[in-house]
């Protein structure tokens, strides 16, 4: 019996729609990883690590409601972020002149910097990014969170890194606590859109070149 792997299991898992799947999902994934792995074939951090993301992501609050995600898949990704009230990520996107870009069809996969991702910069950051004068300079930040094609976090877990509008690379990694793009913990997954995907970080990410 072949073992099985650990990104099967965060596959298998973001794969879950609601906390009662969850549930059902690691319950499985456990006895699966469990009667499958063997000395020899599997180090016994790995499916550790493994298990620990599986349960903390469980716990994590849902984004939406049935009828909210039901809602969400009808808008674009614009639409979405002003009804989930992303409104820092918003007035950035205004600011950059990139609503329409952002509202086409797409599909492009976002990675969507909450209010308090934002506010975690050091302070003068965003009210600087915001003036006109540093409009360029605010577009490759926003585009380094977006990636084109329809990223589903099945998808991203199955890269090392994805290419960014913007030029740059984010890297993809785990650990015990879930799913990683860079330093910023991705804290919600598949917020199916109209042109595309939003998943919820916790740190703004900040291109390199």
């Amino acid at each position: 019996v072949s073992c099985v792997s650990s990104q099967s299991i965060y596959v298998n898992f973001f794969l879950a729609t609601d906390l009662h799947s969850r549930k059902q999902k690691f319950a499985k994934a456990y006895w699966q990883a469990l009667y499958t792995s063997r000395p020899g074939h599997r180090s016994l951090n790995i499916m550790r690590n493994t298990l620990l993301a599986l349960a903390a992501l469980m716990i994590a609050p849902s984004f939406a409601s049935a009828e909210e995600a039901k809602a969400a898949k009808s808008m674009n990704i614009v639409e979405t972020a002003v009804a989930a009230k992303f409104n820092t990520l918003v007035a950035a996107v205004k600011a950059g002149g990139l609503v329409d870009a952002l509202s086409g069809d797409g599909p492009l996969t976002v990675f969507a910097p909450t209010d308090e991702a934002f506010a975690k910069l050091p302070e003068g950051t965003v009210e600087n990014l915001l003036k006109p004068e540093n409009k360029d300079q605010l577009v490759a930040v926003l585009t380094y969170h977006v990636v084109k094609g329809n990223m589903t976090a099945k998808k991203v877990l199955k890269k090392d890194s994805l290419e960014t509008l913007q030029g740059g690379s984010i890297a993809v990694s785990t650990d015990d606590k879930g799913a990683k793009v860079n330093a910023s913990r991705i804290l919600k997954t598949d917020i199916s859109c109209s042109n595309g995907v939003v998943h919820v970080i916790d740190t703004v990410l900040l291109p390199t070149k």
